[in-house]
């Protein structure tokens, strides 16, 4: 009986510890003062053994909410719609400042809130996510 029950304890906690296919974390919304677009930034984590890309996103806070990338080249900064952002399999993608984000376009967040975003992904799932909203500071 006691062998039984610490191989149900071991397959509980298995279970629990597994990852889930495909995780959004450190998620937060860069409210500008106006009518400033806001950014969105995150880190995606693929868990599965196939590539998925993220595909776009919405969100009822932002009129439009589109994939990004800023660069900088020779000195001028620019910014680029993206049609998708591949995670390998395994692996990550870090949506950050000065690289790829979400553009929230007529924004209507308020910071020291949540707002909840629905990230589409290539194999046809959605994860739906609450990102922190700060200030321009990212504090």
């Amino acid at each position: 009986m006691k062998r039984r029950l610490s191989l149900v304890i071991l397959l509980a906690t298995a279970a629990v510890a597994q990852a889930a296919p495909f995780e959004i974390t450190d998620a937060w919304f860069r409210a500008l003062p106006g009518k400033l677009p806001a950014a969105g930034y995150f880190t995606a984590r693929n868990n599965t053994p196939r590539d998925v890309a993220i595909t776009g996103a919405r969100a009822d806070g932002c009129g439009m909410l589109m994939l990004h990338q800023s660069s900088n080249k020779g000195g001028m900064s620019s910014m680029d719609m993206l049609d998708k952002v591949m995670v390998p399999a395994g692996g990550t993608a870090v949506f950050a400042p000065g690289g790829a984000h979400l553009m929230c376009t007529d924004a209507k967040l308020k910071i020291g809130t949540r707002m909840p975003v629905l990230i589409n992904l290539s194999d046809g799932t959605a994860i739906a996510v609450a990102f922190a909203v700060k200030g321009a500071t990212g504090k």
